[in-house]
């Protein structure tokens, strides 16, 4: 990933959400493979945060998921990839960047205008029934990345990884 500097609201949130990614690939970037998979709180019912791969694969899986909700809020239809776990950070790096080009992508046809929806019933429903508009579900997905970055960090931190 080759950080860019976009124009408009729409270039500021890409901007932001590819910083966001390149911050998270810096923490994991020095973690051997048995630490990525090293179950670090075995006493979650969350699957989704067992261990640091099972975290960057929910945060990949996600990425692709506010993309593709963005997407066919457009009204041209399309799923997201199935859930796959990597075993390197070098291959969450790679998948990580193709998450990304697949979001700057659909952003290619959304206009700053565009980002912004007052009209209720032309907000993007999610999967745990909030209805966001497109600049709102893009900043979520922003945060989401920073806030599971932070939970990595304070993995490594006592876990001594």
């Amino acid at each position: 990933m080759v950080e860019k500097i976009r124009i408009g609201a729409v270039g500021a949130l890409l901007d932001e959400y590819e910083r966001a990614i390149l911050q998270l690939l810096k923490v994991i970037q020095p973690l051997p493979q048995s630490n990525l998979i090293k179950t670090v709180n075995p006493t979650t019912s969350d699957k989704n945060c067992q261990s640091i791969q099972t975290i960057l694969t929910h945060v990949l899986h996600a990425g692709y998921g506010y993309a593709c909700s963005i997407q066919n809020r457009n009204m041209v239809s399309i799923e997201r990839p199935p859930k796959e776990d990597y075993l390197t950070g070098e291959e969450y790096f790679i998948a990580m960047q193709e998450m990304f080009l697949f979001t700057e992508n659909i952003f290619a046809n959304i206009t700053d205008d565009q980002l912004e929806e007052l009209d209720q019933s032309l907000k993007i429903k999610t999967g745990w029934n909030q209805l966001y508009d497109t600049e709102q579900l893009t900043e979520h997905a922003i945060v989401h990345i920073l806030r599971h970055r932070r939970q990595i960090e304070k993995i490594i931190k006592q876990n001594n990884l």
